[in-house]
């Protein structure tokens, strides 16, 4: 540029768009070359070749093949010798492939993302959980139990009981089953819970496989993998009708527990669902009263097509499927373009 040379043809031969040559000039930085694969000086305080050398040595001495970067900088500062920080141990060690795990003991392992139900129809997948609603007196509380199928989020059984056992897990269960003819339908039916004894006793189980109910259960301390019922619980609980200071009997909790779920089941249009009750889509009535949604909208389009942007209406198409625990899509896509 000094000989004459226009900006953006200087920086056209030097490989570097015009943009950032200025963003380098405006940093002060306007002689220095900060593209990844420039090649820079040596720094005045770097580790010698000796120095990186004896870090090597010492990491591998069989008094320190089982300690960390941090352990060994600490046994040598006892000793009253320092070869370098922790820090340039770990990256001397990472630039000879020896930033590994030392000694015998085992990498942890990440939890199994648990394998996803998906639920296309009713009677498919069911969740059921336990929560606890206030009482009059402080800390005792009432115990809600639900059953839930996963497709249509109807409630399928629901009982309140003061304690949590598994006689009142196995009386849920039986009840639900009554509710859909699940043992006269011979259904490959999937019920999932988090991991509390009432939910996964011996009993339980054995009564779930007579009827041939598939138990499922979620991970360790994973709420998320029991979600759906876990925002039912909060439905309830923030609900208008709900007791603030707490219900005074287990007869008024259970006469509560019930309208609520008539509420829920009945006229509650969930938005999940595409603003349909449970009830309609457990019974397939979704996809009739979707249509003529779909039709109304559509005939307010053709009178007056100017009002709707880019002539689409209203997503009025039924939900076809639910996962349990379904995958995060942008997880997917990071996990596609490291492949890459």
């Amino acid at each position: 540029m000094r000989k004459g040379a226009t900006q953006e043809k200087a920086c056209w031969e030097a490989g570097v768009s015009a943009r950032t040559y200025r963003r380098w000039r405006d940093q002060g930085d306007e002689g220095a070359d900060k593209r990844p694969g420039a090649v820079r000086p040596k720094p005045a305080n770097a580790l010698t070749e000796a120095e990186r050398a004896e870090i090597v040595r010492v990491a591998n001495l069989p008094e320190n093949a089982s300690k960390t970067p941090a352990e060994i900088v600490v046994d040598l500062a006892d000793n009253e010798t320092y070869l370098a920080c922790e820090s340039s141990f770990y990256r001397v060690l990472d630039a000879n492939h020896q930033n590994v795990r030392r000694g015998r003991a085992r990498a942890p392992k990440t939890k199994a993302a648990l394998v996803t139900h998906v639920a296309a129809a009713p009677q498919q997948v069911w969740v059921w959980d336990i929560t606890w609603l206030p009482s009059k007196v402080a800390g005792i509380f009432f115990k809600l139990y639900i059953i839930m199928d996963l497709f249509s989020r109807k409630i399928i059984a629901s009982e309140v009981w003061e304690e949590e056992n598994a006689a009142h897990s196995k009386e849920l269960v039986r009840r639900g089953a009554l509710a859909e003819n699940i043992a006269a339908n011979s259904l490959k039916l999937i019920l999932h819970g988090d991991n509390g004894s009432p939910l996964k006793a011996g009993t339980v189980l054995a009564l779930m496989y007579a009827l041939g109910i598939t138990p499922s259960h979620s991970r360790p301390r994973v709420s998320n993998d029991n979600a759906y019922a876990e925002a039912f619980f909060r439905t309830a609980k923030y609900h208008p009708t709900m007791v603030p200071d707490g219900f005074d009997s287990l007869q008024n909790a259970r006469q509560w527990a019930a309208s609520f779920v008539q509420w829920y089941n009945h006229d509650h249009k969930h938005k999940a669902l595409n603003f349909v009750t449970p009830h309609q889509k457990h019974t397939g009535e979704d996809v009739h009263l979707l249509a003529k949604r779909h039709q109304l909208y559509q005939h307010h389009r053709n009178k007056n097509p100017g009002r709707w942007i880019k002539g689409q209406t209203r997503d009025w198409t039924p939900v076809l499927s639910t996962a349990l625990n379904p995958p995060d899509n942008r997880t997917i896509e990071k996990n596609i373009k490291k492949s890459a």
